[in-house]
């Protein structure tokens, strides 16, 4: 008899839906048959269905079993097709009756003793169900199912174990669909341990962290060590707007896909916020591997990536992000595949000016020879600085500053100023794909960014002087765009253009 299930598999961060045609025949000995490119995951799922199925209470077929996973030039990788490959075995060897099959997809890998376990990308599994024409619900695993119904498109069923399975699409068990709950989880996991009140002095670096957070900028701190940059960029999520629902169904399939979602909580709440360590491989910090997997740009997706120690990251390592930080994605080209994941991300950096950290420090003497100085901050090339739109000097906090009694501004306050200004670039690009300041091309730029005489003189000696490239000359109108936004000026004054200017400075003091 043959039997046919629908399933889906992971290709990248996309779930595609897979067809599982299970044919139980009559043979003289036993022998099961694995085809449709199955990878090793796959082939091993044949003992562990078999064991799987007898320890159910059901019995194995002593007869030949011939499965396909269609369509056959898909590579198949993860275990989740133990539970259709069982259901299918079952049905064709008439244990198993059901006239659910073409209503519902299953996935899920099994233990030996009948078990479901949870499995990667139940978002994306969900989200692709609820596309697929005819489906009204889906199997998934009992601890995948408040994942995949945050997609409220598709009934999912949880379910703990092949008999439980069994019982279903029999129809001799029911279970309700998990309920969404998104609200709930949005209350539980959307607060912040951390507070920018915990940072002292330092109002100057505040300042431009608003900015950044308000405009959507790229920003670069450069100072001593345990000056706080560090503190100031990880409490950056904290003064950023909330995720939208589709906003953290975008970074939450990308996290399911890698494993990375939090035990017991199925949907991102809060903005990501990544550090990877200097040592990091190209493929790490962009994705790769065949198939392709997302990277670490990818993971702060809708959030924070911060990058400590700049100078001391591989140069073709910096290289690689030019390209994510202009589209908002990175594609991964492989002979057989092509993988594209959002990298809609803020990049903040952090490094020494020096090697030993102390160059202009009053307070220390810096030993560090120039051509040792050249040679740490040639790391650094002028077009990826290009990218960053605010760069900002972060010194040593003085001591009357640490021993305040008085905290500082608080995330509260902050998030209030950032969150006005970007309620004025929403009015201003709804009619547009441009979401923030600092995405706005150069035709939106000169649109929204009208200089009088005075900001005019003043935006040219100023690339005059520092030879700021073309590039650089736009993100100057972006900040000072985030600026007046700020102070809800609807013109851009000579106040605004000058401090966007000061942000532009430290590249060149130090890489000129």
């Amino acid at each position: 008899m043959l039997a046919k299930l629908q399933t889906f598999s992971l290709l990248g961060i996309e779930a595609l839906p897979v067809e599982v045609e299970v044919d139980v025949s009559p043979g003289a000995l036993p022998k099961t048959v694995l085809v449709g490119l199955p990878e090793a995951a796959v082939r091993e799922s044949t003992h562990r269905v078999e064991r799987a199925i007898v320890n159910s209470g059901f019995m194995r077929p002593q007869d030949r079993i011939v499965i396909n996973l269609a369509p056959a030039e898909l590579p198949k990788q993860a275990a989740s097709f133990d539970l259709p490959i069982s259901l299918g075995i079952l049905i064709g060897s008439g244990q198993l009756t059901s006239d659910r099959l073409e209503e519902y997809a299953v996935v899920g890998e099994l233990s030996l003793e009948g078990g479901v376990r949870p499995l990667r990308g139940a978002l994306s599994i969900a989200i692709a169900a609820a596309q697929q024409a005819g489906l009204k619900g889906l199997l998934v695993p009992q601890e995948n199912a408040a994942e995949a119904a945050v997609v409220e498109q598709i009934d999912v069923i949880p379910i703990s174990s092949l008999a439980e399975a069994a019982g279903f699409l029999s129809g001799a068990l029911e279970r309700e669909p998990t309920a969404p709950g998104v609200e709930e989880l949005f209350t539980a996991y959307s607060s912040y341990e951390i507070d920018y009140a915990d940072v002292r002095g330092q109002a100057m670096a505040k300042r431009a962290v608003i900015l950044a957070a308000a405009g959507n900028h790229n920003l670069l701190m450069l100072g001593p060590p345990g000056s706080g940059k560090t503190m100031l960029a990880k409490r950056l999520p904290t003064i950023l707007p909330g995720l939208k629902i589709e906003e953290s169904i975008e970074t939450t399939r990308i996290y399911s896909t890698m494993g990375l979602l939090e035990p017991k909580q199925p949907l991102m709440a809060r903005r990501p916020f990544r550090a990877p360590h200097h040592t990091v491989s190209d493929a790490g910090l962009v994705g790769g591997g065949n198939p392709p997997s997302p990277g670490e740009i990818s993971l702060a997706h809708n959030g924070v990536l911060f990058l400590d120690e700049l100078p001391e990251f591989n140069r073709r390592t910096l290289e690689v992000l030019r390209q994510p930080l202009e589209d908002g994605s990175v594609t991964i080209a492989r002979a057989m595949h092509n993988a594209t994941f959002p990298a809609n991300f803020m990049l903040v950096a952090a490094l020494n000016p020096c090697p030993c950290g102390y160059r202009n420090d009053p307070r220390r003497d810096c030993h560090c020879s120039v051509p040792q100085i050249e040679r740490y901050m040639a790391k650094i090339s002028g077009p990826l600085l290009d990218r960053i739109d605010i760069h900002i000097e972060v010194p040593a906090v003085p001591f009357k500053d640490l021993s305040a009694g008085a905290p500082g501004e608080n995330s509260a306050s902050m998030r209030e100023q950032a969150i006005h200004a970007r309620k004025i670039q929403a009015e201003r690009f709804q009619e547009t794909s441009t979401r923030f300041n600092a995405q706005m091309t150069s035709r939106e730029a000169r649109a929204f960014c009208p200089l009088d005489a005075t900001c005019l003189e003043l935006m040219r000696a100023s690339v005059h002087d520092l030879g700021l490239s073309a590039r650089a000359h736009d993100k100057i109108l972006r900040v000072a765009r985030t600026i007046a936004d700020l102070e809800s000026s609807p013109a851009i004054q000579a106040a605004h253009i000058s401090e966007a200017v000061n942000y532009r400075m430290l590249d060149r003091q130090l890489w000129s």
